[in-house]
């Protein structure tokens, strides 16, 4: 059966309250994002959401290399898999708001592979060389702290490929028209094959845009703002785009210039008048009950083994209740869509 999670912002005096109805509802893990400057630490709410739920799997989606130290990630991460007894997922990848929003470059592919390796070789107990010095986390001991699966979030196909080398779990996050995510699955089993890795030995997913509502126009809307937002990770500079099919290699050469970063994940971003209805209903699945099961089962039956919804809320501030009412539209899609899955 494939995992259906949920990316949720963390929020103080809420999360947990939200972790609870969203674990009741069916779903089987939460994700929130680690981007310092557009929404609160995720790791102290996600060790409360651990204190109040049961068995719910509970991660960042996604951490990165760029704001904290490898040691720092393995350090909190280690914590979370104590406190939630065994569930916590270590969602990683190269970084975008939060290095944007301090100035800096997200990480190059090796230096995710890098932060990964080392992150891995501190859950198992490993000392890692510093300079002239061992580094070891001297309180992880593998025998009492289970590692924690490392699920590394890739929209090119070098990160791609680096994902399905070294860690446990690959999400795309590539939007969710069959294309792509057909694309996305067909460059990792082919880079598994060559390299002889067990397909058994990785799960493979997706970060999938998805707002179900009776009313389409409405969804549609609701969705604009995270379709810009996942469209433009196939927009950072540098990253190849000659593999994009036609209808986003326009919008990726739009965004490229012209996406308003200081607006990431906000409905004030001038980059979303670049975003037509057509395009947000190819990249996403916005609609009725009956459209997303057609189109969520078409992807699952792609080889999917988990997916991680990214929704959309009907408010927009303040924080709170911008959570809320994301939650309350997520319970559409657990009271009509999920029971099709289950």
């Amino acid at each position: 059966m494939t995992e259906i999670g949920v990316v949720m912002e963390p929020v103080p005096k809420c999360s947990a309250e939200m972790a609870v109805r969203i674990e009741n509802m069916g779903f089987d893990s939460i994700l929130c994002p680690d981007t310092q400057n557009l929404s609160a630490d995720p790791y102290g709410q996600l060790s409360l959401m651990a204190h109040h739920t049961r068995t719910i799997k509970l991660g960042t989606g996604v951490t990165h290399p760029v704001t904290r130290a490898t040691a720092v990630t393995a350090s909190a991460m280690a914590s979370l898999q104590e406190e939630s007894d065994g569930r916590a997922i270590c969602g990683i990848g190269r970084g975008d708001s939060s290095a944007a929003h301090i100035g800096k470059r997200q990480a190059t592919t090796k230096e995710l592979k890098d932060c990964i390796q080392t992150i891995q070789s501190y859950f198992r107990g490993e000392s890692i060389d510093v300079g002239n010095m061992q580094s070891p986390i001297r309180w992880i001991d593998p025998s009492i702290i289970p590692p924690v699966p490392m699920d590394v979030a890739c929209t090119g196909p070098k990160t791609i490929q680096m994902a399905c080398d070294v860690s446990e779990r690959v999400s795309f996050a590539v939007g969710s028209s069959h294309e792509r995510i057909s694309w996305a699955m067909n460059t990792a089993l082919d880079h598994i094959e060559k390299t002889g890795r067990s397909r058994d030995e990785i799960k493979i997913g997706a970060y999938i845009n998805l707002i179900c509502d009776p009313d389409e126009k409405k969804a549609i809307e609701m969705a604009r703002m995270l379709t810009g937002l996942v469209a433009h990770f196939t927009a950072m500079k540098k990253a190849p785009i000659d593999h994009l099919p036609s209808s986003l290699k326009r919008i990726s050469n739009s965004l490229r210039t012209e996406y308003d970063m200081k607006n990431h994940s906000s409905e004030k971003g001038s980059h979303l008048e670049l975003i037509d209805d057509d395009f947000i209903d190819w990249f996403s699945i916005a609609g009725p009950a009956e459209k997303c099961i057609e189109r969520l089962s078409d992807l699952l039956d792609l080889g999917l083994d988990h997916v991680y919804l990214l929704g959309g809320s009907p408010i927009a501030e303040p924080r709170d209740l911008r959570l809320r009412a994301m939650v309350d539209q997520t319970q559409i899609f657990a009271d009509q869509v999920l029971p099709h899955f289950r």
